[in-house]
């Protein structure tokens, strides 16, 4: 089976659990996800299924959705509520809609963040928890992200005997970009310490939540309706220009061959283009400009 499950990750158990589990439901190693959601996170997980694992990039290209709570007043080592209490702040009033909304406003666009110490990141080949877990200190790579939005879904809550103030959010954001972070980033725009203490992905992969399955309703599934259950793999390449090849281009692709731009696309020329033969997504090639000529950036399907 070739195709991507859009699949609803229950909290609790990790990514990878999550792809043991779909091994052994496909009955097959080649499954992989698009981007990790820790434990403590619920939300759209996509899985890619086999000849689809050689599209997970591009799945995890696409843009993200979270809603979630941020608790003003305080601040945890693991940036949620899982770590240990390392500063605090009574607020001794609530911050207005305005101001909340100024600094939410102030984290969207292009940013560079600072990944937590507790993340898979690697730094000299081993993960940031490994360090953090003992102890230690280690430089993080600063990254590029992108926020399209960062909003408040309903107007926040106080906690006047805690000191504390609840903001329920929702951000569109693009890879790599760490939702407990930017909690963390919003509470230091509001001089506060904060922590994200709940977050579920509403959208991955081009796939909403309504449309994610969970593993219990996958193990009541037939070998033919689990089959079903999975999008093509095409699915992770809407974004970009098709074409379907004649027997004769398809015999020259499957050997990497090269294309000239006037053969295919109707002349026209983008930088990626989607290679179709018999309804299947069989290679993703890229535009060489200094050469003139497609050539192969991903072999998917040369069956």
């Amino acid at each position: 089976m070739d195709g991507i499950l859009a699949l609803y990750k229950e909290r609790g158990m990790t990514s990878n659990d999550a792809v043991f589990k779909c091994r052994k439901l496909f009955k097959t190693r080649r499954v992989g996800h698009s981007g990790t959601l820790d434990p403590n996170v619920d939300g759209v997980l996509p899985i890619c299924v086999g000849k689809a694992t050689k599209v997970v990039n591009y799945l995890m290209d696409s843009g993200k959705v979270y809603m979630g709570q941020i608790i003003l007043g305080f601040a945890t080592e693991t940036e949620d509520l899982d770590g240990a209490v390392v500063e605090q702040q009574r607020l001794v009033r609530p911050f207005s809609d305005q101001e909340i909304d100024q600094a939410m406003q102030a984290l969207c666009g292009d940013l560079i963040q600072i990944p937590p110490m507790y993340s898979a990141i690697k730094v000299n080949g081993r993960r940031l928890y490994d360090y953090a877990r003992k102890g230690e200190e280690v430089v993080r790579p600063k990254r590029q992200i992108h926020v399209d939005y960062f909003k408040q879904t309903k107007p926040s809550s106080f906690d006047e005997n805690r000191g504390q103030q609840t903001i329920f959010f929702e951000v569109g954001c693009g890879k790599g970009t760490y939702v407990r972070t930017l909690a963390v980033d919003l509470g230091k725009k509001l001089g506060v310490p904060a922590v994200m203490s709940d977050l579920t992905r509403l959208k991955s992969g081009g796939f909403m939540i309504g449309q994610a399955v969970s593993l219990a309703q996958l193990e009541s599934l037939s070998a033919d309706q689990l089959a079903q259950a999975l999008a093509p793999v095409d699915h992770a390449l809407e974004a970009f220009a098709h074409h379907e090849l004649s027997e004769k281009q398809w015999a020259f692709v499957k050997n990497g061959g090269f294309l000239a731009p006037s053969y295919v696309n109707g002349g026209q020329v983008v930088p990626k283009l989607v290679l179709m033969y018999q309804g299947k997504a069989r290679a993703v090639y890229k535009y060489n400009e200094p050469k003139a000529r497609y050539q192969p950036e991903q072999m998917i399907d040369l069956s």
